[in-house]
């Protein structure tokens, strides 16, 4: 206890458990509130077609690694740059550089808090986020064609694609359907009529399946003009949500082995996507020890000033708001020139480097109490 109490003492514990108080606070705030203004989409589909709350909140609640994973550099950047800045207008800080310690050991508390972030948003990155969001894009798809079922109304020729019509005569309380009428061109040259006493609609994949009982199937062929009648007690027809989404898998939810080794005959833009959506993953948790460092260096170095706790601040601010463009830009460049790449590695650990730098050289100073000299007694 002693020796972990020399390694790391009550001081630094009073910093880190403010920062990471601050950076749990600042991050579940900031992720609620992007997660309710992306969930006002759905809330039309609940209302609309009847589904359950519980339904909802299992559909947003597996969009938040992807915001947390977003939003994780910056609420780290605001709550350090927050804590020290006011441990500076406090004095404290004024206080413990007195006592000899230099910027680097002050800086100790926060640098964790940075890492503790970078490895949590990896773990987010690489498996969290495009785990969750591959479950999001299955589950909304299968919601979206069960809201499917509820659009067929009793007595009304509802169009489910341009191609196909079905119309019920009335709809049971177990969600079945009474006298279905289903007009399919799908073929123009062989149109299809189904009639069936009953039947009812289940997911299936990226489709919506139709069951029928007790029935009839008739085929129109338009070049002889002859009329084919099929009768059968059970039939199956699938066709497309009225979305007309597909069960395609989407960028942010491929493995980082799909991202390296997409498929040979994919277009030469959509590989090049896909690699850079890899590298971004590797790069983009580094952002949150990039921008606490930039926090860390405009707070613990230079001299006091009155107009200090001002400037610095804004110069930090205003130089992660810069790097966040840049990263954007040089994203967007390196998916047209590959070659380009490495600049994404530069923009992250330029500034890690550098501020590691000035620590490092300011830590080999001599941090002590300056003599003070008194005026001669007569």
């Amino acid at each position: 206890m002693d020796r972990l109490g020399k390694l790391f003492p009550l001081r630094d514990r009073y910093i880190l458990l403010h920062l990471l108080l601050g950076l749990a606070a600042l991050t579940g705030g900031a992720t609620a509130l992007i997660w309710l203004t992306q969930s006002l989409h759905f809330i039309s589909m609940i209302v609309q077609h009847g589904l359950s709350l519980l339904a909802f909140l299992h559909l947003t609640s597996l969009m938040l690694p992807s915001f947390i994973t977003v939003i994780l550099p910056v609420t780290c950047f605001l709550v350090i740059l927050w804590v020290y800045q006011r441990l500076d207008n406090d004095r404290e800080l004024t206080i413990l550089q007195t006592t000899g310690l230099s910027p680097l050991r002050l800086a100790c508390p926060g640098l964790l808090c940075a890492s503790l972030a970078t490895l949590i948003g990896y773990g987010l990155s690489l498996w969290g986020a495009p785990l969750a969001y591959h479950h999001f894009h299955r589950y909304e798809l299968e919601i979206r064609n069960r809201a499917a079922a509820f659009l067929l109304e009793e007595g009304v020729f509802t169009p489910i694609s341009k191609s196909m019509t079905v119309y019920i005569r009335e709809r049971r309380s177990d969600d079945s359907f009474g006298g279905i009428m289903i007009e399919d061109n799908r073929v123009p040259a062989t149109p299809v009529t189904i009639l069936a006493e009953d039947g009812l609609t289940e997911p299936h994949g990226d489709m919506l399946r139709l069951i029928l009982h007790n029935g009839s199937r008739q085929t129109l062929n338009r070049q002889t003009g002859e009329l084919s009648t099929l009768l059968f007690q059970l039939e199956t027809l699938d066709f497309g949500s009225p979305h007309g989404q597909a069960l395609s898998p989407d960028v942010a939810e491929l493995t980082m082995t799909q991202l390296f080794h997409p498929q040979s005959d994919l277009p030469i833009h959509t590989r090049n996507k896909l690699l850079i959506e890899g590298w971004t993953r590797l790069t983009g948790p580094l952002a949150c020890l990039a921008y606490g460092m930039i926090g860390l260096l405009c707070v613990l170095r230079g001299r006091f000033s009155r107009h200090g706790s001002f400037i610095r601040p804004t110069v930090a601010v205003l130089s992660v708001v810069g790097l966040m463009i840049l990263s954007l830009m040089l994203k967007n460049l390196a998916e047209r020139n590959p070659a380009l790449v490495p600049l994404l590695w530069l923009e992250v650990l330029l500034p890690i480097v550098v501020g590691g730098g000035l620590f490092l050289r300011d830590a080999t100073r001599h941090y002590r109490l300056s003599p003070v000299s008194f005026p001669a007694s007569r």
